[in-house]
């Protein structure tokens, strides 16, 4: 039997909030997804990052302020520093629990750039808070500084940035190359770098990409056979908080539609990730999707939990 190739997306509980609550996170993350390596999966793993890349753009932010020579840290390098430590935590304990099963397996990261248009809309109309709670002051500073920021009443003010929709992924072929050796690849963490082409470099932007549409666009690049969405449920659930709320076991992407038209989803949590499941399988028709949580993942892949979403 051919192993199944699959994209996995990790959500927030899968990483914690904090350095020391994702320590404890990935070692839990790691027996999941090595369950998966277990059921014959050749794994491209993407995740979340908006606490970790909040928590450096906060970090940088009160290094700025206590010493003056320290220059403003643009967020695609927060983006690139939250790739960078987050991937390191989950492939050091996915390697460790693979061995710990008799498994040997290279478990790799690439930081990951995903081009952007300058021109999206979102530019216009940031939507992702980000970063500390700020004083009036210095909000207007970061006005004066061409950035947007919002209040929060009996808060302050946050800086808000943009999540522009997705072109390409820059490093797609060494993903490739790498998940084609067998290799279980960690690529497109928190969505990718934003990155603008001109000529022949590429340019940082002030943005982030939603994490679920960058996992569609990943397992419909890489070609694969199921694309694995984790969050914090089992399933998907119809008329969701309310009293009548009911887990849905099978969609189709038709039906799916049909929900969104009667907005069953939560536009920051359950939509973007329908959305990415009918991206996915409008470019591959063969594909499925599974949503379901990080705790009840094995019992899933038998049936017996999640939401299975085809064509």
């Amino acid at each position: 039997m051919s192993r199944k190739k699959a994209v996995v997306s990790l959500g927030h509980n899968a990483l914690g909030y904090t350095t020391l609550e994702q320590w404890d996170a990935v070692k839990v993350t790691a027996k999941a997804l090595a369950d998966l390596v277990e059921a014959d999966y050749q794994l491209t793993i993407t995740h979340s990052n908006g606490p970790q890349i909040s928590m450096i753009h906060k970090a940088m932010t009160e290094l700025r302020r206590l010493y003056i020579d320290y220059t403003p840290t643009p967020m695609c390098v927060c983006s690139a520093m939250s790739q960078g430590y987050v991937g390191y935590d989950i492939q050091n304990s996915l390697k460790a629990e693979l061995l710990s099963r008799g498994i040997s397996k290279t478990v790799s990261t690439i930081l990951t750039q995903v081009t952007v248009d300058p021109y999206d809309e979102a530019f216009y109309e940031p939507t992702k808070l980000i970063g500390r709670y700020m004083s009036a002051e210095d909000a207007e500073m970061e006005i004066k500084k061409g950035n947007y920021v919002q209040e929060e009443p009996g808060k302050g003010f946050r800086r808000i940035i943009a999540a522009p929709s997705p072109i390409d992924i820059v490093e797609i072929e060494a993903i490739r190359t790498l998940a084609d050796a067998g290799q279980i690849v960690i690529a497109c963490g928190g969505g990718g770098i934003p990155v603008i082409e001109q000529k022949h470099a590429l340019r940082g932007a002030s943005a982030v990409i939603e994490k679920d549409v960058i996992a569609g666009k990943l397992a419909a690049d890489l070609c694969v056979d199921q694309l694995i969405i984790l969050t914090s449920v089992p399933n998907v659930y119809q008329n969701f908080g309310k009293e009548n709320q009911a887990p849905v076991s099978t969609l189709t992407t038709k039906e799916a539609k049909e929900m969104i038209t009667k907005d069953e989803f939560g536009k920051g949590t359950m939509l973007p990730k329908i959305e990415a499941a009918i991206s996915f399988l409008s470019s591959n028709k063969e594909g499925s999707v599974l949503i379901t949580s990080l705790e009840t993942v094995t019992d899933a892949l038998k049936g017996k939990a999640g939401t299975l979403i085809t064509l």
